[in-house]
């Protein structure tokens, strides 16, 4: 029942490296954009919140269309990758690490944005004066007290990315060994007769990671907390 086939183990091995690559490239990404929408008043917030949300509420077909328009062979970014420094990014793994980075990036930005909100100003504002610049105090004050939320916007975005599935086939369609995530496979099985059994287990395992994911955020984000109130 568990004796997972080479293939199998393929597909779970690219998700693992589409959802480690994901959360690398979205990270940087996705704290400046929880921390403008946390902290920062201009025209067009709403606006800025609503775009980084979207994929959240848009079909996921659509998000990977768009994907496809934009960064395509034929798409502007696509051709501005190409021809300046020779990457493709469709229909290649990258693509696949790329679609799962904007599914993933609204759970990271929300996770984030939170754990920003709770830490108390008051702190920012003491070690303003005394004599802290504002590099300093985001330094030695935001950034660790809001880590909690960080490890967990990054967790959750694993295991978003993890199982993604209508962006990355629409973006980067189902290649065997590139670009063939477990979901995909386990949809590519469900299409043959004798499928079942190994979509099972695979179905099994993705219930498994994405379980262990949630459960993990929360410890993790537990026992940062805790060892911040020690100090």
């Amino acid at each position: 029942m568990f004796e997972f086939s080479p293939a199998e183990w393929d597909a779970v091995r690219l998700s693992l490296k589409v959802g480690f690559w994901s959360v690398i490239v979205s990270l940087p990404v996705g704290f400046a954009f929880a921390y403008l929408l946390a902290r920062a008043t201009f025209p067009g917030k709403a606006l800025v919140n609503a775009v980084v949300h979207m994929p959240l509420v848009l079909p996921p077909v659509v998000t990977g269309f768009g994907l496809l328009l934009l960064f395509g062979t034929q798409g502007p970014a696509g051709r501005f990758l190409h021809d300046v420094f020779g990457i493709t990014i469709a229909f290649r793994w990258t693509g696949a690490a790329l679609a799962a980075a904007v599914m993933g990036l609204p759970l990271m930005v929300r996770a984030m944005r939170l754990s920003i909100d709770a830490v108390d100003r008051r702190l920012e504002t003491a070690a303003a004066t005394l004599g802290a610049g504002r590099w300093r105090t985001f330094v030695t004050i935001t950034l660790p007290l809001s880590l909690p939320g960080i490890v967990a916007g990054a967790i959750l975005s694993f295991a978003k990315s993890f199982g993604e599935f209508g962006a990355t086939i629409t973006f980067v369609s189902n290649i065997p060994g590139e670009t063939q995530t477990l979901p995909i496979a386990i949809y590519s099985l469900l299409q043959s007769p004798t499928g079942d059994a190994p979509a099972l287990r695979l179905a099994i395992l993705s219930v498994i990671v994405s379980v262990g994911a949630i459960l993990g955020a929360e410890a993790v984000e537990r026992r940062i907390a805790r060892r911040q109130d020690v100090r």
